[in-house]
């Protein structure tokens, strides 16, 4: 009887172990982006040599921004991505990754997207292990950061700002076509002419029915527009030591005809977690930004 009450002890704590492993790993916090290798002698040499590694590594290059001066921004897919992305309704929009070289007070700092964030941010469903290892591989990510505490693994699926604002899944519905063909030379066109300072940054298929997607430059000349201005949003919110500058571009989906975007209020928000409510460099001073992104957005369906 003593010798089964101690089998019976013992997995009772055996299970109250993998219980807490389990409540830890369900606890684990997440950064938005990693701060990367960032010894190089030179802005330009940075730019060129993050690319290359990315290349060697595997992963196609497909667009570069420079939103404004030594900020520049590389983005980036790969077959195992894309096919990953392809598996889950508006995955498309998580089918790219983002790298960024910023020069600030002389000092260079190389970063990107972490992945293992955006696939939970973006619902993705499979495993980005390979990819984020092969990411760690070429730029070396030297710390997470965007988040003082970071965000809950479990809570990224779910995650919005406050109760009152959008998830992942609340989008702006920009335009719906006849077919995917009237949809994108729709949208294409208007990029070209560049329709109130949106231009084309990138351009991709993706696999199977999912659609293209295109990274949107947004830079309007008129001070009226300055609430989906790249530039004005990133000096609200991009304010910390270490720069979120892969936070841009934005992007769109079209899909089966229909033109969709990310609502601001969970883009900005998810890439941006511990951005305040009030004061100078917070939400309210971008309050006017969501609606007239959306707005901006839409004239590209028109």
């Amino acid at each position: 009887m003593r010798f089964i009450f101690s089998l019976f002890q013992v997995a009772i704590i055996a299970g109250l172990a993998a219980a807490s492993v389990l409540a830890q790993a369900a606890d684990e916090r997440l950064r938005p982006f990693l701060l990367a290798n960032s010894n190089y002698e030179t802005f330009e040499t940075a730019i060129e040599q993050t690319s290359s590694r990315l290349t060697e590594g595997g992963f196609r290059v497909i667009g570069d921004y420079a939103p404004y001066d030594k900020a520049h921004i590389i983005i980036f897919t790969s077959d195992a991505l894309q096919t990953l992305a392809a598996k889950t309704e508006l995955g498309g929009f998580g089918a790219v990754l983002r790298a960024a070289v910023t020069e600030v007070d002389g000092d260079l700092q190389v970063s990107y997207v972490n992945p293992y964030y955006m696939a939970k941010a973006y619902r993705l469903d499979g495993d980005i292990t390979p990819i984020a290892e092969q990411l760690d591989k070429e730029l070396g990510p030297v710390e997470p950061f965007g988040s003082k505490k970071g965000v809950k693994t479990k809570s990224l699926p779910k995650y919005r700002y406050m109760f009152t604002t959008e998830r992942f899944n609340e989008i702006y519905e920009l335009g719906e076509f006849a077919d995917q063909s009237m949809a994108l030379a729709k949208v294409t066109s208007n990029l070209a002419e560049n329709n109130r300072g949106l231009a084309q940054v990138y351009q991709l298929t993706l696999p199977g029915d999912q659609g293209v997607l295109i990274g949107v430059a947004m830079a309007p000349v008129d001070e009226d527009d300055k609430y989906y201005n790249d530039v004005f949003q990133m000096s609200v919110v991009d304010i910390a030591p270490v720069r979120s500058t892969a936070y841009l571009p934005y992007e769109i989906l079209i899909s089966g005809g229909k033109v969709q975007a990310l609502h601001m209020r969970f883009r900005m928000a998810v890439h941006f977690p511990d951005l305040s409510m009030m004061g100078k460099h917070s939400f309210m001073t971008l309050m006017p930004s969501p609606t007239a992104i959306e707005k901006a957005l839409k004239t590209l369906a028109e």
